[in-house]
């Protein structure tokens, strides 16, 4: 289901005052939602000793998502530079960091090694010549190739940038083995917003089925295995949610009997995002203009630049009209200003009738939310709350404001005549 109950019954009755109070629009997080999100992963995997997740940054980057991250013991997954002063700004240091890249340069190698290092995650072999200083822990992120996922976010893993190919993963841990490393663990990342727990299963099966052949050949042993994120939420209304308890017990049983065969259990990580925080967030907007033409246009304070998987991906994101929930419906487009013909939140959705000054509540905006917003059209990225578990709100980011858009053009004045 989108935006639980729990979090509609703490959101809905003070929404006017917080948008009165900090204007609209805005994204609001809400942190009991994400606590108990997080309670249920460590309880799933509990049986598995040293079971970690990795919330994935890219989420949701914002400093104070993270303190609560941190606070349940949780590392980071990260891909940038940005990413790594995010997470190390959190409190984490070392192997409570995964660097997680593709293409990456040599500015970010030097990152990901720098202060307390972190797990380096490579993606090609060509690049165990490129890191300046093998650390004495190496993952490989692995691309099985055949493998479908039959999803259309991440696709057909033999068509995908990412990894290292099934032929040639048994060589790079070869040669990193021959270079000086005595730590191992190993990743694969082959899923998006996967509902289907016995997928998850299956790739913990294959993981492990890879780790006996690499160690049986070269005569190594793996500290981790890395099943990747991709846990899945439910968008759409009667969607069935992942079955978490179920995946955790079989993916839990996978690892144990592994352990009883081979004398010791490597541990399990994993890097939700969107699992973590997505349910637990909202876009909450106002109603501006109506127009009725060809279709009836529902026109919003919001618009793409704040929330883009509905144009970019087609992507559902459920609706709500908190004060008129149970009236007279309509079927419209709800649009933003931005100068596309795509920038739309919904396309002929059946909604309550939306007068102007309504405040409309579009669900699920926790992850990929204000992460992949941009300032197309000189738009600017709204604000960011905070529902706390004792009921206050708070500002967790500013609004852009027009100052920050020319900020850039503050420079020294360079030219070169070659």
């Amino acid at each position: 289901m989108p935006m639980s109950k729990a979090f509609e019954n703490r959101l809905f009755p003070v929404l006017d005052k917080v948008a009165a109070h900090y204007g609209t629009p805005f994204h609001i997080y809400d942190e009991a939602g994400i606590r108990g999100t997080g309670k249920a992963l460590l309880d799933a995997f509990s049986s598995v000793p040293g079971f970690r997740e990795y919330y994935a940054v890219k989420a949701l980057p914002n400093p104070r998502i993270l303190d609560i991250m941190r606070s349940m013991g949780f590392g980071f997954d990260c891909s940038s530079i940005p990413e790594l002063v995010l997470a190390r700004r959190a409190g984490a240091i070392g192997e409570e960091i995964m660097f997680t890249s593709n293409n990456t340069s040599a500015e970010e190698f030097e990152a990901a090694l720098a202060d307390s290092g972190c797990i380096l995650n490579l993606d090609d072999i060509s690049l165990i010549y490129k890191v300046p200083k093998l650390p004495d822990l190496v993952c490989f992120r692995y691309n099985p190739g055949e493998r479908r996922t039959g999803n259309a976010i991440i696709g057909n893993p033999v068509e995908a940038k990412y990894g290292v190919a099934h032929d040639q993963i048994l060589e790079a841990y070869r040669k990193v083995r021959d270079m000086g490393a005595r730590r191992f663990g190993l990743h694969a990342m082959l899923a998006s917003n996967e509902r289907n727990h016995t997928y998850m299963v299956t790739t913990a099966e294959m993981l492990l089925d890879l780790v006996r052949d690499i160690s049986d050949t070269l005569d190594i042993q793996f500290e981790f295995v890395n099943i990747g994120g991709g846990l899945g939420i439910s968008y759409r209304p009667g969607e069935p949610p992942l079955d978490l308890p179920a995946m955790g017990a079989q993916i839990s049983d996978v690892f144990e009997r592994f352990g009883r065969e081979r004398r010791y259990m490597p541990r399990l990580y994993i890097e939700s995002g969107r699992y973590m925080t997505g349910p637990h967030g909202a876009l909450v907007t106002r109603v501006i203009n109506r127009k009725h033409i060809y279709r009836t246009y529902v026109g919003v304070d919001a618009c793409m630049s704040a929330l883009m998987r509905p144009a970019i991906y087609g992507a559902y994101h459920h609706i709500s009209l908190p004060t008129k929930s149970g009236g007279p419906v309509e079927t419209v487009d709800v649009v933003g200003a931005l100068c596309e013909n795509n920038d739309k939140f919904a396309v002929q959705r059946e909604l309550p009738v939306a007068a102007e000054g309504d405040l409309m509540v579009i669900h699920d905006t926790g992850a990929h939310g204000i992460a992949m917003g941009f300032n197309y059209n000189g738009r600017m990225r709204p604000m960011e709350l905070l529902l706390r578990e004792d009921g206050s709100v708070e500002l967790i980011r500013r609004a852009e404001t027009v100052e920050d858009y020319f900020a850039t053009l503050a420079f020294e004045k360079s030219v070169l005549r070659p």
